[in-house]
Formats: C-alpha cells, structure tokens, sequence
C-alpha cells in the first residue's frame, strides 16, 4: 500500500482531500505536497486553464479523473469553489483511494 502521505479524510461515501489550484499555468500537473502558514498539507495542482466561470476547477476535476482513470462525477469541489484551496469529495473506496492519491503524489503525475 502507499499510504495518503497528506490528511485524507474519511467522507461517508468516500474521502476528503484538500488540494491547492495554481491557474493559469504552463501545465496541467499534480505537483505534490505543500503545508500552508499552519503546517496544513494540501496536494498541489496545476491547470493551464483561467480562473474563470469554473474553468480551473473544471480543469481541475477533468487531470484528477484522466489521472485516476475514474469518472469525473466521482470528483465535487465541496469547498474553495473560488479559491486556490479547495476541498473535494472523492466517492469511492477510501483506502483505495488513498493508496492511489499516496501513488500520484510520489510521482508527480502531471499530463
């Protein structure tokens, strides 16, 4: 297993995780781990699209869903719909789905 080396919350139907959006990027990439000014770590993302109307966060949604080979249904932003921190819901299995953000976070994945 490769355990979420970031707090990923247990959530009814699946998992919370916290995540990090830079827009407007060079690239569509999960970048890694970052602790904010209270030692919090979020996941670290990157999108190339503007953040406009939704564009990130639906550019967001679409690199987590193509990453993880899931439906992007089973991806919501609960949280931060305006900000660079966000929460999402993640429906599905929780220790699979924490073993395959451990997995994508190690590596790097960007698309």
């Amino acid at each position: 297993m490769d355990r979420c080396p970031i707090e990923c919350l247990p959530d009814g139907s699946g998992l919370l995780l916290r995540v990090r959006l830079s827009p407007n990027a060079k690239r569509d990439a999960i970048l890694g781990v970052a602790a904010d000014q209270d030692g919090v770590a979020w996941m670290t993302a990157s999108v190339t699209a503007v953040p406009e109307d939704g564009r990130a966060n639906k550019a967001l949604i679409k690199l987590l869903a193509k990453t993880w080979k899931t439906p992007k249904s089973g991806i919501a932003i609960v949280r931060g719909q305006t900000s660079r921190t966000k929460t999402l819901r993640l429906t599905g299995d929780p220790e699979e789905l924490s073993d395959l953000i451990g997995t994508t976070i190690r590596s790097g994945t960007g698309v």
